[in-house]
């Protein structure tokens, strides 16, 4: 597995695979082309059908000068966000790369070994890792900062830092997001609802929603978030650290350490399944987002191992099969309240796993690789296409 710092990008929305990754590849070509005069980008699958609702055509034309972008939304690639890029000198084709966005900001290139700097991690499940840790003694972010060194401490601070700022700006804005739908920014109004003589649950609900809101209202609206696992799925975890750490006063040290220990399960999703919605739907954007919050939750609450892996497990589990159908290709509905409802299943999902992880059936393996056998299963409409469900029946 790659480092931490290939998870967590700290990037502008609305898309990490669809803005992110291609910004990522336009910059790559253009360093590797110092001297190429005009570029062509010709899009494919999923780039090519949502690619203008997320912006992805302003963000190849931001990096490359003289830039053509092309849309071929018929053939059929190894991977649904591909991406071809290619290089003129003085009208003569001079290179030709091909790239894959597989999901938070990670991009492939064809032909080459890897793209994300060398693997760090000796282990690849969760039933290595865990037996791993309980043979040392140690807790999962150990072992993350003993992969990764103590510098990574440095990058999730900033992580949180950025996490911070963006609930920060989202709860005060007001407005309507761009894109077309006239979806109007609600996060303020649910964080102005927080009135001190609500009650405790109430309350609770309110707050979590609306810093879940705030960071994907900031995402929709190009602002800067950070990529958790994806832009898409960037509210959930932000939203219960946030709140978290408002309520019981955790460190930022703390912080850190939950923020280690939900990317070592958003790296091990990443590894034996995906994070894209484009590959296998929503679940592995939301569902992925959950399970790492669920992770980051329990490891503040100082659940064991055993809790924390069944907390992960439960919040996958239960987004099982969910389609990534945005309207109009904009990352606005549903995917902003399905981040506040995420964020709610996190917290609920820990709870369960403090009372009941001695019974559970299902390891944290086993439900990972479900949900990329089912992600491969959906039929393409429902997986960022903006051809099936809520996308294909909404009407304007």
């Amino acid at each position: 597995m790659y480092s931490l710092k290939e998870l967590y990008r700290i990037g502008k929305g609305p898309s990490s695979s669809h803005t992110i990754g291609p910004e990522r590849a336009c910059k790559l070509f253009l360093r590797e082309n110092p001297n190429a005069t005009s570029f062509k980008i010709r899009l494919y699958g999923s780039l090519a059908k949502t690619g203008n609702g997320h912006g992805t055509e302003k963000v190849i034309e931001s990096v490359l000068p003289n830039v053509k972008v092309e849309y071929d939304i018929e053939s059929s690639c190894a991977h649904p966000n591909t991406m071809d890029l290619i290089a003129y000198a003085d009208g003569i084709k001079s290179a030709q790369m091909r790239v894959y966005s597989v999901g938070g900001g990670a991009i492939k290139v064809e032909g080459r070994e890897n793209s994300e700097g060398d693997k760090v991690y000796g282990y690849h499940t969760m039933t290595e890792i865990r037996a791993h840790c309980e043979r040392e003694k140690i807790r999962l972010y150990d072992y993350v900062f003993a992969c990764e060194g103590e510098t990574l401490k440095e990058y999730l601070a900033e992580v949180w830092n950025a996490m911070k700022a963006s609930v920060e700006r989202g709860v005060k804005k007001t407005g309507i997001l761009p894109g077309g739908l006239e979806v109007e920014r609600r996060a303020k109004v649910l964080y102005d609802g927080a009135v001190a003589n609500e009650g405790i649950e109430m309350r609770e609900q309110r707050l979590v929603c609306a810093y879940a809101f705030a960071v994907g209202e900031e995402n929709a609206s190009g602002g800067t978030i950070v990529t958790a696992p994806t832009c898409g799925a960037c509210g959930v975890l932000p939203a219960v650290l946030v709140y978290s750490q408002q309520k019981n006063g955790y460190s930022d040290e703390q912080i850190i350490q939950a923020l280690a220990t939900a990317g070592l399960i958003g790296n091990l999703i990443k590894t034996n399944a995906s994070i894209s919605g484009a590959e296998c739907g929503c679940q592995a954007e939301i569902g992925s987002a959950c399970s790492m919050t669920t992770a980051a939750l329990a490891e503040l609450q100082g659940l064991s191992l055993g809790q924390i892996e069944y907390a992960a497990e439960v919040a996958m589990e239960h987004h099982l099969g969910l389609t990534c159908d945005p309207i109009c290709g904009l990352v606005q509905i549903p995917c902003i309240e399905r981040n506040a409802v995420a964020a709610m299943r996190a917290i609920n999902a820990t709870s369960l796993a403090y009372f009941l992880s001695d019974s559970r059936k299902i390891s944290f393996d086993l439900v990972v690789k479900t949900m990329y056998e089912t992600g491969k299963d959906l039929r393409r409409p429902y997986r960022e296409t903006a051809e099936g469900g809520l996308a294909k029946l909404y009407k304007k």
